[in-house]
């Protein structure tokens, strides 16, 4: 299914820039696409969402670098002693290197 999904992507791009009617059809939709984006009514929208986002930051980013700053703190004073080095691993596990993936493929 994959690779019919990366065929037809691929056959619609090469349509978009290595024909003269696809050049066409994507400056159509290239203006298109600008002609939204410019729109009063979206870009009340995007407003909107932006000063939603800011006053989201205003109100909880203080918390949250508290969270962070608290948390880090206790994480990193009280978590290993001091002659040992502190290591950290993902929540999900350790990180795996593409090469321990697939021991069994030779490495060149």
């Amino acid at each position: 299914m994959k690779g019919k999904l990366a065929f037809a992507v691929g056959a619609g791009v090469g349509y978009l820039f290595g024909t003269r009617a696809g050049r066409q059809q994507f400056e159509k939709l290239k203006s298109w696409a600008s002609d939204t984006w410019n729109d009063p009514r979206v870009q009340g929208y995007v407003q909107e969402a932006e000063h939603a986002a800011a006053d989201f930051a205003r109100t909880q980013g203080g918390a949250l670098k508290d969270k962070a700053v608290s948390t880090a703190k206790s994480k990193f004073s009280s978590g290993a002693p001091q002659d040992e080095p502190t290591t950290w691993e993902p929540a999900d596990g350790p990180l795996v290197d593409a090469d321990d993936a697939k021991p069994d493929v030779p490495r060149y």
